[in-house]
């Protein structure tokens, strides 16, 4: 089964994926979409057989681009996935907290660190980027400046070869995330 998560290797949705297909005892190959919008294009065009992007955070809220990704395409949900959320500070190998100019990560990411960025970087501006782990990543292939921290999934810290300066920097915990499992309708 080919099974769409949205955002790069690395990300929640990847992890949600790996967990939810290891509870239903799927046998799976996961295709990375860059974002909810590319999960549901992959189900409707019948690319994937299911798709699992999140929709909701307990601190954050309603995560605005999947409903509006979901308001263009027609599709069935058939299960959902409570997953805590830990998110970690990383920047490029050497950096320190003083050296860091910008704090870049996910609109998600960023709602649900707001009380930790207040406190340690008040004055340090914060960039929305379409994902978590693509943050990471951009970093680690210089897209974005040398001087940026990302907020990201600690494995994407492994994958991008990052150093985390700051782990379970959320503001509240648990720090649950919903996510939803799809199919074509």
């Amino acid at each position: 089964m080919k099974l769409a998560v949205s955002g790069d290797p690395g990300s929640f949705s990847e992890e949600a994926g790996r967990i939810y297909a290891g509870r239903e005892g799927i046998d799976f190959e996961l295709v990375f979409a860059t974002d909810m919008r590319g999960v549901l294009c992959a189900v409707d065009a019948g690319e994937v057989t299911q798709g699992i992007f999140p929709v909701v955070n307990s601190r954050g809220g309603l995560v605005y681009p999947a409903f509006e990704a979901m308001g263009e395409f027609s599709f069935k949900m058939i299960g959902e996935l409570w997953m805590e959320v830990f998110q970690c500070l990383m920047v490029l190998p050497g950096m320190q907290k003083e050296d860091i100019t910008e704090i870049v990560s996910h609109s998600q990411a960023l709602a649900q660190c707001e009380r930790y960025l207040k406190n340690i970087f008040p004055s340090a501006p914060q960039r929305e980027w379409q994902d978590t782990a693509k943050a990471a990543k951009d970093l680690h292939d210089g897209v974005l400046p040398s001087t940026t921290a990302v907020i990201a999934p600690a494995r994407s810290a492994q994958i991008y070869e990052l150093d985390i300066i700051g782990k379970g920097i959320q503001d509240q915990r648990p720090n649950l995330t919903t996510f939803i499992i799809v199919q074509k309708a």
